[in-house]
C-alpha cells in the first residue's frame, strides 16, 4: 500500500476508465443501479463501468495498478462479482493509507438507453456507496454519436484528502 502520510499530506487525484461491450439478454448495471435495458455489459463481473472506473481511479491515485490486478477475469472466484464489492475493498485500501474520498466526477458514454432519467438515482446510490454528499458526486452522460453503439464506457476522476486524524487537523 502507499506510504503513510507524514505531518504534511498532499491531496491526491486519480483517473480511471472502463469499457464493456454490450450484449442482448445481459443486465445493465451503472453506479450500482440496475437499469432496464435490452442489452447489458458482457463481463466477468457485473460489468458496472462506473464502479470499475471509480475503483481504478482510486487505485491510480496511489500507483497501485488496476482492478484487474486484484480481481483478474481468469480467476473463477470473481465470476459474477458485484462491482460494489470491488469499490468497497478499494475504499478500504484508501482509508488504510490515511485518506478519504473527497469528490468524484464520472462521464458515462452510452448510446442506449438514455440515462438522463436515471441521473438522480445513480448519483444518490454513488453517494451512498462512497460516503460522499450528493453534491460531491459529478455525473455526466454522453452518447458516442453513433461511433460506438455497442459499448458502455466510463471515465472517472477522484480527489482524495488526508483523513483529519492523519493530517494533524
Amino acid at each position: 500500500m502507499a506510504e503513510k502520510p507524514s505531518s504534511w499530506s498532499p491531496l491526491l487525484i486519480g483517473y480511471g476508465e472502463d469499457a464493456h461491450r454490450l450484449g442482448v439478454g445481459r443486465e445493465l448495471w451503472l453506479g450500482g443501479v440496475r437499469i432496464e435495458s435490452e442489452r447489458g455489459a458482457i463481463a466477468h463481473s457485473d460489468g458496472d463501468v462506473i464502479l470499475h472506473a471509480i475503483s481504478d481511479a482510486l487505485l491510480s491515485a496511489f500507483a497501485l495498478g488496476d482492478i484487474g490486478s486484484y480481481f483478474p477475469d481468469y480467476d473463477p472466484r470473481w465470476k459474477g462479482l458485484e462491482s460494489r464489492v470491488i469499490l468497497e475493498l478499494v475504499l478500504q485500501k484508501v482509508r488504510e493509507s490515511g485518506y478519504r474520498l473527497g469528490q468524484l466526477s464520472a462521464v458515462v458514454v452510452l448510446d442506449q438507453p438514455r440515462l438522463g432519467p436515471h441521473r438522480s438515482t445513480i448519483q444518490h446510490h454513488l453517494a451512498l456507496l462512497t460516503g460522499l454528499p450528493e453534491r460531491r458526486v459529478g455525473l455526466t452522460f454522453k452518447t458516442s454519436e453513433g461511433l460506438a453503439p455497442d459499448h458502455a464506457q466510463c471515465r472517472a476522476v477522484v480527489y482524495l484528502e488526508p483523513l483529519p486524524e492523519k493530517a494533524g487537523v
